[in-house]
């Protein structure tokens, strides 16, 4: 098969994920620039690509993983080459689909980047009353105490929260509503903010979003990017070494908690992962602690200073 016939399918691959299934723009970008990087290994190898076996697909996979690309993008890849192939059966194109059954090797997983207890307090740490103040502290105190994704606290509405039973009522992945506690701190911030929130720094501007529990100076519902330089912002001002992002204090507080309960699936409920493997990192995180704590302490993990003769 030539290149002109080759992108020939490709577009009508697009036309059809784009009308048939109604797909984003940006996923269509995706499957597209895999669907030509399998085209290029095609070449690469002098083989059609209607005419694929399993074992050269395994031979891309491997080509591909040498590069350095993670075992995520990988998988990507294969399901993007999938869906391809399962166009080209409908189409009559090809008779066998050579990706299924053929995995993405696997990454090992990276630990998460805490704050220390010490580096939290610094952090929250704010003074002053200003409205912006106001607004950054509850969002970082609210962060730390109830483990929120950066998209669960922009999409927090103020009737989600009842301070009185000191909880708030999140919408995570997969649309998915749980209910986490929220500490004294917190309530305290989130009541001085709600004390504020309607007074906009500028008084010519009104609230646009009266549900948002957290809106911009302009009155909106405050935006993730501005969410996350405020913690950049705060962050270098209270002298953080690193960049500190909104995930950190999510990652901090299930770790701290882990370092204090133990209770791995009371942590999975709280931060609403639907796969207890999930939380299992955190396992991690508290046994490098732990191993810390035991080579400055323990009497026979300590290096001596006597030198033998």
């Amino acid at each position: 098969m030539n290149i002109k016939a080759g992108e020939e399918l490709i577009q009508r691959f697009i036309a059809h994920l784009t009308n048939e299934r109604a797909l984003s723009q940006h996923t269509i970008n995706s499957y597209s620039r895999d669907i030509r990087t399998l085209v290029r290994f095609c070449e690469d190898e002098s083989v059609d690509f209607p005419q694929l076996k399993g074992h050269h697909i395994r031979s891309f996979v491997a080509a591909s993983h040498r590069t350095g690309l993670s075992g995520k993008t990988l998988a990507r890849r294969l399901s993007s080459i999938r869906t391809f192939y399962n166009f080209l059966l409908r189409e009559g194109i090809t008779r066998n689909n050579p990706a299924v059954g053929i995995s993405a090797p696997k990454t090992a997983k990276k630990l998460p980047h805490t704050l220390d207890p010490d580096q939290v307090n610094s952090l929250l740490n704010l003074k002053g009353n200003s409205w912006h103040l106001c607004r950054d502290r509850a969002m970082l105190e609210l962060f730390y105490s109830s483990g929120l994704r950066l998209s669960e606290l922009v999409g927090a509405d103020i009737n989600s929260l009842e301070m009185t039973a000191g909880i708030i009522r999140v919408v995570g992945k997969g649309s998915k509503e749980r209910e986490v506690p929220v500490g004294r701190m917190a309530k305290e911030a989130l009541k001085n903010w709600l004390g504020v929130r309607n007074d906009l720094p500028n008084k010519n501007r009104a609230v646009k979003d009266p549900s948002a529990l957290f809106i911009s100076e302009r009155g909106t519902r405050i935006s993730s990017r501005t969410v996350q330089a405020r913690i950049e912002y705060w962050s270098r001002a209270q002298g953080l070494p690193g960049k500190i992002h909104p995930h950190m204090l999510r990652h901090s507080f299930a770790s701290h908690l882990l370092e204090s309960s133990g209770d791995l699936r009371a942590i999975q409920d709280l931060l609403g992962h639907a796969d207890i493997s999930t939380t299992q990192i955190y396992t991690h995180l508290d046994f490098q602690h732990l191993a810390e704590v035991y080579d400055r302490a323990h009497p026979r993990a300590q290096k001596s200073d006597d030198s033998e003769d």
